[in-house]
């Protein structure tokens, strides 16, 4: 088994399959594992490539899919309980903590809205209706007739009450309830946090699983940073007798008789395998109108299929983001961990609108040296505002934006410029070159309204012998997302190959 890519979708795919008993390499362009969910380290500071709001190391149920993955392979991730998800600082002053405590949080919202204190309550109940549904069955491969057969058997109510919202999203049900168009636009951020979309946009299933389990199983920060998870998934595949090689950029995949059976790598070395998977985007695994040249299927390979996706889906922005080393008396007593900005309601989903803040190192100090902190911040950006610069108008423009960026980001930290002694500023190209993602982009976000998650494809392709997984296929993005896309991508190559047990996880 080849998985091409350690992003975190990878990692979980390849580890499940060799606990399986399947041999299993790993091929990793990069020198660390993670992707977008990696870390790397500067002057004494432990930087997240990614976001550090982590969802999926709850104890209990089914929807702690790190927890789980980790625990398969024999491994474990020492984490910090975040007492607040996110604190959002919005237009006209209007500000809200979401309190760990599901109770708290629902005060909180009624005290801001007292006159929709009622619809308040019966949106986010709903919201743990799908969460009960999805966390009352192990998360596998819902490509399989077999496992859907037993999980019906197990949990029939829960798999009816799932099947119910997947054709929704999170407007749908949210203006069932609420009029307030403040408080509608709240929820548009809710989403927009961890989708990068609006309300409208977002998929019911996943709300469901975002809004819920952050009161269920928490936010837990990994001790150490968020690339100790692909670490840790690294340690558990080599444990199970897998591999995992570095700098090794695959740039095609072997096709013979019209079926994946192994790939190629950079250097011209070929290597054969049973089954193939891509933790590359679908953009970057599939020639298609607009795509690199450098996919790892040609245009004559790529199934039909795959426009269909295309034209549904689109990529979403990347990021411009910084990595600051600040002196700690910048950051104020009791300030939470995760924030996000936001001026203009207007801009929610223009370059460079809302900007995104995570302050790890109040979680885990042992991630910047004593005496200091990571100031982590990020806003979308297009890799069209990057393109066409020659090197010295790149550079000017890194520091201006970084400039700008720093100075919004004084409102919430005064004096932040003053106190900053180490600063990286990364670009949709940064993200590109070192995430092998198209443009840098984040993932897939729709490009029409579509009825909730039912045309996000699964993990078979239309190409005999090659899967994808990652945040390209169901359910999307997030690393508990992902991390059930592995689930699911390594259960049905598992039901290919005759190597799952017959009993369903308890």
């Amino acid at each position: 088994m080849i998985v091409i890519g350690s992003g975190i979708g990878g990692l979980v795919t390849a580890s499940q399959l060799a606990v399986k008993g399947a041999k299993t390499l790993v091929l990793e362009r990069y020198l660390i594992p993670g992707g977008s969910g990696g870390s790397f380290k500067r002057d004494g500071y432990t930087f997240d490539v990614g976001a550090s709001m982590i969802f999926g190391f709850g104890e209990h149920g089914h929807t702690n899919l790190l927890t789980r993955a980790l625990a398969d392979v024999g491994q474990s991730c020492d984490t910090v309980p975040d007492p607040v998800q996110l604190e959002y600082h919005l237009p006209d002053g209007l500000t809200m903590q979401v309190d760990r405590d599901y109770g708290g949080f629902m005060d909180r919202m009624a005290a801001r809205f007292p006159h929709e204190a009622k619809g308040i309550r019966a949106f986010y109940d709903t919201c743990w209706q799908v969460f009960r549904c999805l966390d009352a069955m192990p998360l596998l491969s819902l490509e399989d007739p077999a496992y859907l057969a037993k999980v019906f058997f197990r949990a029939p109510l829960a798999c009816l009450g799932l099947a119910r919202w997947l054709p929704f999203n999170v407007g749908d049900v949210a203006r069932q309830h609420i009029r307030d168009e403040e408080l509608l636009r709240l929820i548009d951020m809710e989403c927009f946090c961890w989708s990068v979309m609006p309300a409208d946009r977002t998929p019911m299933i996943n709300a469901g699983m975002v809004f819920s389990d952050r009161h269920a199983g928490g936010i837990n920060y990994p001790k150490g940073g968020v690339g100790t998870i692909a670490e840790k998934l690294v340690a558990g595949l080599q444990s199970h007798g897998g591999e995992i090689r570095y700098r090794s950029r695959v740039t095609d995949v072997i096709i013979e008789a019209g079926q994946a059976v192994g790939v190629r790598l950079a250097d011209g070395e070929e290597l054969f395998a049973r089954r193939v998977v891509s933790n590359a985007t679908r953009w970057d695994t599939f020639s298609g109108d607009g795509s690199p040249s450098t996919t790892l299927v040609d245009a004559d390979h790529t199934p039909a299929r795959e426009a269909t996706w295309r034209r549904r889906y689109q990529p979403s922005s990347s990021f411009l983001s910084l990595h600051l080393g600040v002196r700690a008396d910048v950051i104020p007593n009791g300030l939470h961990c995760h924030h996000l900005l936001l001026e203009d309601w207007n801009e929610l989903e223009s370059e460079q609108g809302v900007i995104f803040v995570s302050i790890p190192s109040l979680l885990d100090p042992s991630l910047a040296p004593e005496g200091r902190h990571i100031v982590h911040t990020f806003t979308m950006s297009e890799i069209s505002a990057w393109s066409g610069l020659s090197p010295a108008q790149y550079k000017a423009k890194k520091e201006a934006d970084a400039a700008r960026l720093i100075e919004r980001l004084e409102a919430l930290l005064p004096g932040l410029e003053a106190a900053i002694e180490l600063r990286e500023v990364g670009t949709p190209r940064t993200h590109r070159r070192f995430l092998g993602r198209m443009g840098g982009s984040y993932g897939p976000i729709p490009s029409m309204r579509l009825p909730g998650l039912l045309p996000m494809p699964f993990n078979r392709t239309g190409l005999k012998g090659l899967y994808c997984v990652g945040d390209s296929c169901f359910p999307g993005q997030g690393l508990n997302a992902v991390a059930f896309s592995g689930y699911a991508c390594s259960h049905r190559i598992g039901a290919d190959l005759g190597l799952n047990a017959w009993a369903l996880p308890a």
